[in-house]
C-alpha cells in the first residue's frame, strides 16, 4: 500500500526500483504545490505531455528541476520548451527531430531525445515502428543535428491485465534496444537510456531491461 504522502509514495516507489533505473514522476495535471512536494522529499526529475503546461510549471519551480517532455511532440510548440527541457523522451519522427535541433541551436543547448517505438497493441499511440526507426536511422542525416543528442528508446506497452502480453512487449523492446545499440551507437555511451514502465506495469519492465521508469499516480495519487 502507498503512503498517503507524495513523500510517503516516492519512498515506496523508489524502494521498488533495482539499483540504476532513473525515476522520472510524471506531474501532468497536478499543481506546481505538489510538484513542490516531491522536490522537497528529494525528486529532480520530472515529466509532462502537454508543452505549455511544463513551461508554465518551469517558469515558476526550482531550476534545477530535470524536465522531461513526454507527450506527443507537437513541432509548432517546440520553441516553448526548447530554453529548459532536458530530455524529450516522444520524438517519432526525423521531422520532429530536426525540428527540436533548431530550437536547440537557437538556445545554444543540446537537447536529449528518445526515439518512441510504437509496440502497443492500441492504435491511440504514437511513435515508429521498429522497421520506421531502423529506416530513420539508416538513411535520415540524424547524425549532423548537433543540437539534439540520441539517448536512447522509450515505449509503452498495451493498456491490458494481461502480464504475458505486456511482458512480451517489453522484452521485444529490449531485444532491439541491443540491436539499435549494437549497429548505430556502439562507440556512444550516451545512448544508454531505454525507459518504460508506468504505474501499472514498471516491475515488469525493469525486469525486461528498461533503466527508466515514468510513474505518475503512484506518486501524485489519482489526478482530481
Amino acid at each position: 500500500m502507498y503512503s498517503d504522502s507524495i513523500a510517503g509514495r516516492l519512498e515506496t516507489v523508489r524502494a521498488s526500483l533495482k539499483e540504476g533505473v532513473q525515476l522520472v514522476a510524471i506531474s501532468k495535471y497536478h499543481p506546481k504545490e505538489r510538484i513542490e512536494e516531491a522536490y522537497a522529499a528529494g525528486q529532480r526529475r520530472f515529466g509532462e505531455n502537454y508543452i505549455l503546461e511544463m513551461a508554465e510549471k518551469a517558469a515558476v519551480l526550482p531550476k534545477d528541476i530535470e524536465w522531461h517532455f513526454t507527450g506527443h511532440v507537437q513541432t509548432n510548440k517546440i520553441k516553448f520548451m526548447a530554453p529548459f527541457v532536458h530530455t524529450i523522451q516522444s520524438v517519432d519522427s526525423f521531422h520532429a527531430l530536426s525540428e527540436i535541433n533548431k530550437h536547440a541551436l537557437r538556445n545554444e543547448r543540446t537537447i536529449h531525445c528518445l526515439l518512441q517505438l510504437h509496440v502497443a497493441q492500441e492504435d491511440t499511440k504514437y511513435g515508429l515502428s521498429p522497421d520506421e526507426c531502423l529506416h530513420l536511422l539508416r538513411t535520415e542525416p540524424w547524425r549532423e543535428l548537433k543540437g539534439v543528442r540520441i539517448a536512447g528508446l522509450m515505449a509503452m506497452a498495451t493498456n491490458t491485465n494481461n502480464e504475458v502480453q505486456i511482458r512480451r512487449e517489453f522484452h521485444s523492446v529490449w531485444t532491439f534496444f541491443e540491436q539499435v545499440k549494437k549497429e548505430f551507437f556502439a562507440d556512444n555511451t550516451e545512448f544508454s537510456i531505454l525507459s518504460e514502465g508506468m504505474t501499472d506495469d514498471y516491475p515488469i519492465a525493469i525486469s525486461e531491461g528498461a533503466n527508466m521508469v515514468r510513474i505518475g499516480s503512484a506518486i501524485f495519487g489519482p489526478r482530481h
